[in-house]
């Protein structure tokens, strides 16, 4: 057991959060007393070096913890000028690997290359359906079994969220960049209920500056030839198949309800329609699977030939079932995850794919990473903005945050929805009004 010690009252959530980096819960107990403990980059840079010693483990991330590396490298390169004192600052101040800093750097420029900082008359748009056909293993979301779930009530008060949001941003000028419905899986919507969605979302906003559409459609088996016609006929130009694993095995363990078939017949079908970018999502670190296993899953998923392909890193979070069963899964599958890593990024750097951005969550395996890959000139734009911090977000429908921005002071404040949905169907007309608040009367 280890006691820890620390000065410096204002750093404790850092502190906490680093010490979980190197030990279980089960193996420190650790108090912060009041006190002066100068720069909190300096402490925690103490910490690290203190823990590495004693643990012989040296973290890839240093004394990184947040979500979004990349935005900090942005910042980095803001104030500096020059990518090689960013890559210094990265590896000296923050301790990150020699890997992770050229990572950070690659994306940040590939980013500056392909996108344009945006600006204050556009936004984003993300619409929540959460619905799925089970609950997964490992889930954290805001997602229910849509097995006996009051699925058009939840429509009709999102559908009057999207009417009252598409008015104030019209009246405010503001137009959408992207429009991104996500969950849940968006696809367990019957054709007649998609359908409506597309015409409420076309009749209720501008959509002539639309630069990205995106429709997650989530699981192969809630897809079909009509929902595609559908997508395909609302002008959708992006699409996410999300198979997590390629292993049968794998996914009767985590409480999938589809085949591994059922991922190539939704391919093939999705791929018969004019809809230019094709997402997959793999999942590493999946209970039961050896790096072996992860790495046909990525072969597999690159016979199909996606335009993009997000690697998730398991992360265990307290709202899963996993949790219940092995609290410290993310531990004990650091080494095998990592592995499965470095075998990934070999493989579609050698297939040609590009990282384009990067994302991080608490209790990662191995306090790894997520990294989206993608084809030349098919990066997906809203997962950049939503990671980069400096666009605002409307997010409607349950478990929904809108994030405000006010370039000003560089600064964000989330405004969000309940994420019951049974709740949000009560309380729509609360939800609008945090957003008449919040979101439009400020600008």
């Amino acid at each position: 057991m280890y006691e820890i010690e620390l000065k410096g009252g204002d750093f404790k959530y850092e502190y906490e959060e680093l010490v979980k980096v190197f030990l279980r819960p089960s193996e420190y107990r650790l108090s912060v007393v009041p006190g002066v403990s100068g720069d909190k980059k300096t402490a925690l840079r103490e910490l690290y070096l203190s823990l590495s010693n004693r643990t012989g483990k040296r973290p890839e991330w240093g004394i990184l913890t947040g979500v979004r590396p990349v935005k900090l490298t942005a910042e980095l390169y803001e104030k500096f000028g020059d990518f090689e004192k960013v890559k210094e600052v990265l590896e000296g101040e923050y301790l990150l690997e020699a890997e992770k800093a050229r990572l950070l750097l690659s994306i940040y420029k590939y980013q500056r290359e392909i996108l344009k900082n945006p600006d204050d008359k556009h936004a984003g748009i993300y619409i929540g359906i959460p619905f799925c056909p089970t609950r997964c293993l490992y889930c954290s979301f805001t997602s229910n079994p849509i097995k006996g779930a009051r699925i058009n009530e939840y429509m009709e008060a999102l559908y009057k969220e999207i009417k009252s949001v598409g008015i104030w941003m019209k009246e405010t000028g503001i137009k959408p960049e992207t429009v991104y419905i996500g969950g849940g899986t968006p696809a367990v919507l019957s054709a007649d209920l998609l359908e409506t969605l597309f015409t409420q979302i076309s009749d209720n906003f501008d959509l002539s500056d639309l630069a990205e559409y995106t429709f997650e459609a989530g699981r192969p088996d809630a897809i079909d030839e009509e929902k595609l016609k559908i997508i395909e006929g609302a002008g959708i130009g992006r699409i996410s198949i999300n198979p997590q694993s390629m292993n049968q095995a794998t996914l009767d363990r985590i409480g999938r309800s589809h085949g591994t078939d059922d991922v190539i017949k939704a391919f093939t079908a999705a791929g018969g329609r004019n809809i230019k970018v094709i997402n997959t999502d793999i999942i590493a670190g999946l209970p039961g699977e050896s790096a072996e296993d992860f790495t046909e899953t990525v072969n597999k998923v690159l016979s199909l030939s996606p335009e993009n392909i997000t690697v998730h890193t398991l992360a265990v979070k307290r709202a899963s079932r996993l949790i219940e069963t092995d609290r410290d899964y993310h531990y004990d599958s650091g080494d095998v995850v990592r592995d499965m890593l470095d075998s990934c990024r070999d493989i579609l750097k050698h297939a040609g794919y590009i990282p384009y951005y990067l994302y991080r969550q608490k209790n990662m395996a191995g306090n790894l990473e997520n990294t989206g890959w993608c084809r030349p000139k098919t990066a997906g734009i809203y997962n950049i903005r939503i990671m980069e911090e400096k666009q605002t977000i409307a997010a409607l429908g349950a478990g929904g945050i809108t994030k405000v921005y006010y370039p000003a002071e560089n600064r964000l404040e989330r405004v969000p929805n309940v994420s019951d949905y049974e709740h949000y169907i009560r309380r729509v007309d609360e939800m609008i009004e945090r957003k008449k608040e919040n979101l439009f009367n400020r600008r």
